[in-house]
């Protein structure tokens, strides 16, 4: 499940910069290597027992952790739930720098894993076992816990993206549904001439949408080879969103109202905002957060770049890493691998939660299940469609937090000025460039 501070502060990256920076600059190579853990020595620690400290806001794992104890008596899991947002993160690098009270399991969203492990935070799980265990995950979330034969952590959910539409809106306008992004803003133009209190979606700029749409659209703006970054905007993949996208922002066709606000939860609700593009993740928070609203909308297949194409993306997404310093590795091994590839990935399912696992996504259950907020709409068929045709070679920059937390003071400034979206990517590009050399990277230009 995403969490609604979608946006990261810029001091959640900036703790850790110095340690980016001095693994960049030639720092110790004294991290955390590949182990070598047998089945036995995890049973043997089962068998044990201790204390297993999960720092994590994923609300799924309480009942998984309670399940796991029951399986394991001797094994406590200390679940640490209250951190969100940039006090996860601020907490998570604070105790590595200081060497002291790092958790054995740390929830980490998937742009995130790339600056841990670079920094030689997180424990490599391939010897644990964890390089077995590829298959059983769609290639979006794999990839982004993986680095050559390095597994970093396995997949919690993931976000393949999807297009939620207000079908009592495009009903009354009789607007088809779009399947791609010109009949998109097609649609755009048509609702908003026959209402002009109503706008085809929300955006006021937002870093983890935009790279979505760039990766379905096949741009591939990040290319990181360790400490080598190659960062541009500038190919003609990109062109096929900024061409679509500035159309919609110059003739304000787009609501200018902030995600996860109290405005944008009412448009969802009164009709004013009539689709979103997001991740798989979302109905939960329709259905708590837009409950007027049930009945009224629906799923569809994201829009496609161009006619008949399947690419998707991800929006989203999560993994639980073992970090370097855990004390209880072969118990924190135990607890991930039972909650995200094992018994618990069936009991997280049923609560609500978005699979990164291939036999969930392809049951009989899953697929068949009934939305009653959709009208009914079995919309499980279309998000594991999405997570099938999303492309796996996809990198987000060792240092995506920061990068994020510039966005709006670069692209940002294309939906609320004269700036257009190819110049603010020009200058997200800029600025990132810059941090990635103070910070010791070899950035090419």
């Amino acid at each position: 499940m995403r969490r609604r501070t979608s946006r990261l502060l810029g001091g959640i990256a900036l703790v850790t910069s110095l340690a980016l920076g001095a693994t960049a600059c030639g720092g110790s190579d004294d991290g955390a290597g590949t182990e070598s853990v047998s089945a036995e020595d995890i049973q043997a620690a089962l068998d044990k027992g201790g204390t297993v400290t999960v720092w994590s806001w994923e609300p799924t794992l309480k009942t998984v952790a309670a399940d796991f104890q029951k399986k394991h008596p001797k094994v406590k899991i200390n679940l640490v739930s209250e951190r969100s947002g940039d006090k996860h993160y601020t907490a998570l690098s604070n105790a590595i720098s200081a060497g002291k009270g790092v958790p054995d399991v740390a929830q980490l969203e998937y742009f995130s894993v790339g600056q841990y492990s670079l920094t030689k935070g997180l424990t490599d799980l391939s010897g644990f076992g964890a390089d077995k265990l590829g298959s059983k995950y769609t290639p979006g979330p794999w990839n982004a816990v993986t680095e050559g034969d390095k597994v970093y952590g396995l997949p919690m959910d993931s976000g393949p993206m999807a297009l939620f539409y207000n079908k009592q809106v495009f009903d009354k306008y009789k607007i088809a549904v779009p399947t791609t992004w010109d009949e998109y803003l097609d649609a755009a133009r048509k609702l908003h001439k026959a209402d002009p209190k109503a706008y085809i979606a929300n955006d006021t700029g937002d870093a983890g949408f935009t790279t979505s749409l760039l990766w379905q659209a096949g741009s591939r703006p990040y290319k990181v080879d360790g400490t080598n970054v190659k960062i541009d905007f500038g190919d003609a993949n990109a062109k096929k969103f900024t061409d679509v996208w500035q159309k919609l922002i110059d003739e304000k066709l787009l609501a200018p109202v902030t995600s996860w606000t109290d405005d944008w939860y009412k448009g969802l609700g009164d009709g004013s905002i009539a689709t979103l593009s997001t991740g798989a993740w979302m109905p939960a928070n329709f259905e708590s957060g837009v409950p007027n609203a049930s009945g009224q909308w629906r799923v569809a297949p994201l829009p496609a770049w161009a006619k008949g194409d399947k690419a998707s993306a991800e929006n989203g997404g999560s993994a639980l890493t073992v970090p370097a310093l855990a004390k209880n590795k072969e118990l924190a091994y135990a607890f991930v691998e039972y909650a995200n590839s094992g018994e618990g990935v069936a009991s997280r399912v049923s609560e609500g939660a978005f699979p990164a696992t291939q036999a969930e996504l392809k049951s009989a259950e899953f697929l068949g299940k009934e939305f009653p907020y959709f009208g009914g709409q079995k919309a499980n068929g279309i998000f594991a469609d999405s997570a099938a045709n999303v492309a796996d070679d996809w990198s987000y920059l060792p240092f995506q937090a920061y990068a994020n937390s510039i966005f709006n003071d670069t692209v940002g400034k294309a939906y609320i000025s004269g700036t257009r979206l190819e110049e603010g990517l020009k200058a997200w590009q800029d600025a990132s460039v810059k941090y990635g050399e103070e910070q010791g990277f070899t950035v090419e230009k």
